[in-house]
């Protein structure tokens, strides 16, 4: 019994972290309708990023300060105790967590709201605001989990296959991949700017 009631959970949570995933996918390729494909799945990919920070990150920091994760009742709280299986830090007040989630909610969410905006009208701080936006969530990933590892991670669930290699290796993994990857192609646009400019400066010298 006890199992299938740890199989509900993680099934209940997996289905609204899709249903997330499913909305942002869906209007961030309504709004990149005409766009390139790299766009349209940046667009995707900053939707589902906002929600998530918005709609599940932002509850979280809520939750933790009326009480903790662990005493909480409702869809978002058995969302987090679900996580809090593979990462126990997430249960409970954590200083650490919850200073980088309100970070992660306030800077982050906001700034992938002006970046899907300047993506769709092309405005000339898109890749600024790309940059900055990937390296803060890649600074909150690191702090995330650097100090749990420096102390030997007692806090993390590292021998049940479920709560190590898709809670914690593969959904953190992915807010270092595709940052990485926004950055790679902010890295590959400000060459080819660069490299325009130069070149109508020499054919005008």
């Amino acid at each position: 019994m006890a199992a299938g009631s740890e199989l509900g959970a993680a099934a209940g949570s997996l289905l609204l972290c899709a249903g997330l995933l499913g909305a942002g996918c869906a209007l961030g390729l309504r709004l990149g309708r005409g766009r390139g494909a790299a766009d349209r799945g940046a667009l995707a990919w900053l939707c589902y990023d906002a929600l998530v920070h918005f709609a599940l990150e932002g509850p979280f920091v809520y939750l933790s300060f009326i009480g903790n994760i662990a005493d909480s009742d409702g869809l978002i709280a058995s969302l987090w105790k679900e996580y809090g299986k593979a990462d126990a830090r997430w249960l409970n007040f954590d200083p650490n967590i919850v200073s980088l989630e309100i970070l992660t909610v306030v800077l982050d969410g906001s700034l992938a709201l002006v970046l899907i905006y300047a993506i769709v009208k092309e405005k000339y701080y898109r890749h600024f605001i790309q940059i900055t936006l990937c390296v803060c969530e890649l600074y909150g990933g690191w702090m995330t989990f650097a100090p749990d590892w420096l102390m030997g991670s007692p806090n993390l669930n590292t021998n049940n296959w479920l709560y190590f290699w898709l809670y914690l290796v593969f959904f953190n993994s992915v807010w270092v991949l595709i940052p990485g990857l926004l950055l790679w192609q902010s890295w590959v646009e400000l060459k080819k700017m660069y490299h325009k400019e130069t070149s109508l400066k020499k054919k005008f010298q």
